[in-house]
């Protein structure tokens, strides 16, 4: 694996770090810069990340191999979370109903009202945000997970 060789163990780990970092700061570019409001599926997708930096801080400062792991579950966890928020938005499956609609229609006019006025009013099913096709979960997935891959390659490199 002589490409691992092109950077340092710490290297690594700080570009990994910085990744988790800068996907968070993304969320919150899209968030208050381009006043798009999250859903609950969003957040979820943000927690494992600052796992994952945290793990990458401590393993640079404190050292240890279990926090190169750490950080592989952290950003593997939010690729997982965005792979559901992906399927929750093709359709595949529901979401949680409290972002993906799940209203009950029967009752009184008063109980469909109550259920409108108490409903979120960022669904997980619909796709605010498209860049060639993929959505802000699908480009989730597919870097976190790879994030995920080096974070475990560069725990087995680094022994």
């Amino acid at each position: 694996m002589k490409y691992m060789d092109i950077l340092s163990k710490n290297q690594w780990i700080a570009l990994l770090t910085a990744f988790s970092v800068f996907m968070v700061l993304g969320a919150w570019g899209f968030e208050f810069i381009g006043n798009m409001a999250p859903c609950k599926l969003c957040y979820y997708q943000r927690y494992p990340h600052w796992v994952a930096a945290g793990s990458g801080i401590l393993a640079i400062f404190v050292g240890g191999q279990i926090w190169l792991y750490i950080g592989a579950l952290g950003a593997a966890t939010s690729g997982f979370v965005g792979f559901y928020h992906t399927g929750v938005e093709r359709g595949w499956w529901e979401g949680p109903s409290s972002c993906s609609g799940g209203m009950v229609l029967d009752g009184s006019t008063d109980d469909l009202f109550n259920q409108i006025m108490t409903a979120p009013i960022v669904r997980c099913d619909d796709i605010p945000w498209e860049l060639f096709g993929l959505s802000m979960a699908n480009y989730n997935v597919l870097m976190s997970l790879a994030a995920a891959a080096v974070w475990v390659i560069v725990a087995r490199r680094f022994i």
